[in-house]
């Protein structure tokens, strides 16, 4: 059987132990302090050999404020958002444009495309009274994918690229959610979607004008009001307001959006 002698601090020259003297229980009893120093090396290099690195819990990120369920002021109309990013990044500064004067809510997720919102718009609108609502698809529908894998963007060039909606199936399905929205008895404001700057990635300058006129056909044929906040946007994206070759807004970009926005549902707010 092979024995083990624990490594032995040089202190035994100092008081002319052998290191077999110097580890003998005699020899320690006589000296506390030796003992203890034996007894904390000991413990330290076993501590050394187990302790293994705590696990480091992963960071939660903190909820978004935008997706915060608001609690109606009573007496104020109610006002509902429907929308993707460029929604969200707006969100908050239509609500206190607006505050005082409505309860702003809005979908409690990213609109995405069309057919998105033919599955979930239902449960959107739930069950309680919009006096206005504020929508938009689009951004999503003229993005390219391959195949049907609609969680990832490709370049346009890509082979086998398409539109993840095509423009007469996206009008298709604008035409039946607008049908949806009417049965709410809200005053609606189709928003049109904003513009796709030269070099975004999976995205074609071009496809946005048409797919808006797709929806303008729509919109007209069921009298529904019109934010051009394409329109409004054109000529505005410079001085930092839309990030390059990026659908998205800066914050200061987020903010002129807002104040459109928040015009146009405060005019509708006052014909209803």
């Amino acid at each position: 059987m092979m024995s083990f002698h624990a490594p032995v601090p040089k202190a035994h020259l100092l008081f002319g132990f052998s290191p077999r003297q110097f580890l003998s229980t005699s020899i320690l009893m006589k000296f506390p302090t030796l003992l203890a120093l034996t007894l904390c090396l000991t413990a330290s290099a076993a501590l050394a050999v187990d302790a293994k690195p705590a696990a480091t819990a992963p960071r939660k990120r903190a909820p978004n404020p935008v997706f915060a369920p608001i609690e109606d002021q009573p007496g104020l109309p109610r006002v509902l958002l429907i929308g993707d990013s460029i929604s969200i990044g707006y969100t908050l500064d239509v609500r206190k444009l607006l505050e005082g004067k409505a309860n702003v809510h809005r979908i409690p997720t990213n609109g995405g495309p069309t057919p998105n919102g033919l599955t979930n718009l239902k449960t959107w609108l739930g069950d309680k009274k919009w006096d206005v609502i504020h929508f938009n698809w689009g951004l999503h529908d003229v993005k390219f994918i391959v195949g049907e894998d609609k969680a990832k963007i490709v370049p346009v060039e890509t082979p086998a690229a398409k539109h993840q909606v095509e423009v007469g199936e996206y009008e298709k399905n604008l035409t039946a959610l607008v049908a949806q929205l009417k049965t709410t008895g809200a005053k609606l404001i189709w928003c049109s979607t904003t513009p796709v700057v030269a070099g975004t990635p999976g995205r074609r300058t071009e496809d946005v004008p048409n797919y808006n006129e797709a929806a303008a056909r729509v919109m007209k044929a069921a009298g529904v009001a019109t934010n051009d906040l394409y329109a409004y946007a054109l000529p505005r994206l410079g001085d930092g307001n839309q990030l390059p070759q990026n659908v998205h807004f800066s914050p200061a970009g987020s903010k002129m959006l807002a104040e459109k926005v928040a015009a146009e549902i405060g005019a509708a707010l006052q014909k209803r």
